[in-house]
């Protein structure tokens, strides 16, 4: 069980923040002043827009201050209730990195299938966001609840201050979220329950350089990966955007749908049967979502199944991104199978298929 010292999360209150927001938040009032403001001059009275919201009103990648020994890190459960002895290992490894590591109050909660109620978890996330001592917020664990709370996430906190957030799977969906609202990188990767079978050293040191350091993060195609025969030679440059194929498809529509013009979209998934992969590839071109895409990479297709003659994930995959005229490249370790990797999101990457290459920029800054 999860140490009582290690779970106890108190709440503190946010002195100056609505202050803070107001001094950096451009308001479009249509004033003069407003204006001025917004185009990052100096007005009589104002001060200049912070960097990193001048980043985000030209669209630019916000990144995070990367963790440091020392910093602390709140630990949040915006979707499942995760296994308390699987967090506890968790927790060891950020810990063994020098970190300092809270609970927020909901973690172990439970409601169904989600980890307590709606306003439990987006109370226990939304602290984490506005919290000046919390340098990094990471997932307890995926399963489902993040789409029933991404509307109500505290944007105002994530632009005052930015910070590491770490997850994958059904997190897909907050980061996405965080991209088109605030421009904020994010992480993809292991999350706080940790299961030493699925994730050893390896994936323990991609995370911690993903959060820890300003590296590039190269990834290679993995030959024993099952999507590593889908390949579309070519190279291309632009912003790694996606997560779990399920999340981003289920996005259209909302708030946090990915705008992938010009980006490279990442997508990995999970027990899904290969048709229904070829009906989210589908809706997402129907939609217009792939259209202008500049690249496609493909992560790790867990526990996928197909009857007698039908296609395997490789031909499904094939079929559905050959002909979209970019590069493909497939076999990533990123996803729910075992070695998974770390990668950020929202960062600029190179794909080289024909190499079967990705190298992007970090997700985290020295700032």
């Amino acid at each position: 069980m999860a140490r009582p010292d290690v779970g106890t999360l108190n709440r503190r209150a946010l002195l100056g923040a609505s202050a803070a927001a107001a001094a950096m938040t451009v308001a479009a009032t249509g004033t003069a002043a407003a204006s001025e403001q917004a185009r990052g001059t100096e007005v009589a009275g104002m001060a200049p827009l912070p960097g990193r919201l001048e980043r985000l009103r030209r669209g630019q990648t916000v990144r995070p201050p990367k963790l440091r020994p020392g910093d602390t890190v709140r630990v949040v459960s915006p979707a499942g209730s995760p296994d308390p002895r699987l967090v506890e290992r968790g927790i060891e490894i950020l810990e063994s990195w020098g970190l300092k590591v809270e609970l927020g109050k909901h973690v172990f909660d439970k409601y169904g299938y989600l980890a307590g109620k709606d306003e439990d978890r987006l109370a226990d996330l939304n602290a984490a966001l506005a919290d000046p001592k919390a340098r990094g917020v990471f997932a307890s664990r995926g399963g489902y609840g993040c789409q029933r709370i991404a509307d109500r996430i505290d944007l105002r906190a994530v632009r005052r201050d930015p910070k590491v957030l770490v997850g994958f799977s059904d997190l897909t969906c907050l980061q996405a979220m965080l991209w088109q609202s605030a421009r904020l990188a994010t992480v993809h990767g292991p999350m706080v329950s940790w299961n030493d079978g699925r994730t050893g050293p390896e994936s323990i040191e991609s995370l911690r350089r993903a959060v820890m350091t300003t590296e590039p993060i190269v990834l290679e195609r993995d030959p024993a990966e099952s999507t590593a025969a889908v390949m579309v030679p070519g190279k291309a440059r632009g912003v790694l955007l996606g997560g779990n194929l399920t999340l981003v498809t289920t996005s259209i529509g909302a708030r946090d749908q990915l705008d992938l013009r010009g980006a490279i979209f990442f997508f990995e998934d999970v027990g899904e049967a290969n048709y229904r992969i070829d009906r989210m590839l589908t809706q997402l071109r129907r939609s217009g979502a792939l259209s202008r895409v500049a690249g496609v990479v493909i992560g790790q297709i867990t526990d996928s199944s197909h009857g007698s003659g039908e296609w395997d994930t490789v031909g499904v995959l094939t079929d559905r991104l050959s002909d979209l005229g970019v590069p493909v490249l497939g076999g990533l370790k990123l996803g729910h199978g075992d070695g998974q990797l770390t990668v950020p999101l929202g960062s600029m990457a190179t794909m080289d298929a024909a190499a079967g290459t990705l190298t992007v920029e970090p997700a985290v800054s020295d700032g």
